[in-house]
């Protein structure tokens, strides 16, 4: 590749199919907030207007907020929307764009490694769950299975995995090619 060259073809198609998955579990988010919105609201107005409050709806909201996280992280990711300081990477991009991309490539192998130890830990957590029907509430009022979510969180982490990786490898191929 020459300096300026464009990414690969197949690296771009892999990059519009990864962000298009990681899309859909953002609409799902999405409208895992809109539903749990109208959760709250229902049960504001039942306990304010009918003295009659919906059962579960803490439990369903502390849930909720787990799986929307993870949701959303791998969209948020690929869009550039996670806290990060650009100050020292913006300098060494205009001093030195090859070390920037190296950095990138280290800071992506470092992000990596820490996805797969949460992965690693999180897989058995699913397992647990799934096998022994653990549920959040409480018995007579309001249970519901914490497995969903547990998958999600895994589903989540591997979206992201996967977007690291992409950013990674776009680090990679620009520092091999020589692309500023």
């Amino acid at each position: 590749m020459e300096m300026n060259a464009p990414l690969p073809r197949w690296f771009l198609r892999l990059r519009r199919f990864v962000d298009a998955v990681t899309t859909g579990l953002n609409v799902l988010g999405t409208l895992l907030i809109v539903a749990i919105m109208v959760l709250v609201n229902s049960d504001v107005i039942g306990r304010t207007l009918f003295d009659a409050p919906v059962s579960g709806v803490p439990e369903m909201v502390s849930m909720s907020i787990v799986a929307i996280v993870f949701l959303q992280i791998a969209q948020t990711f690929a869009k550039g929307r996670l806290t990060r300081t650009e100050a020292l990477p913006g300098f060494i991009l205009n001093r030195a764009p090859r070390l920037h991309a190296a950095l990138e490539v280290l800071f992506a192998l470092a992000a990596m490694g820490l996805i797969a130890v949460m992965l690693r830990a999180s897989g058995p957590l699913f397992v647990k769950s799934w096998v022994r029907g653990t549920f959040e509430g409480t018995i007579g009022d309001f249970t519901a299975p914490i497995w969903p979510v547990k998958l999600i969180i895994l589903i989540g982490s591997t979206a992201l995995l996967v977007q690291i990786a992409l950013f990674g490898l776009a680090a990679l191929l620009t520092l091999i090619g020589g692309r500023k």
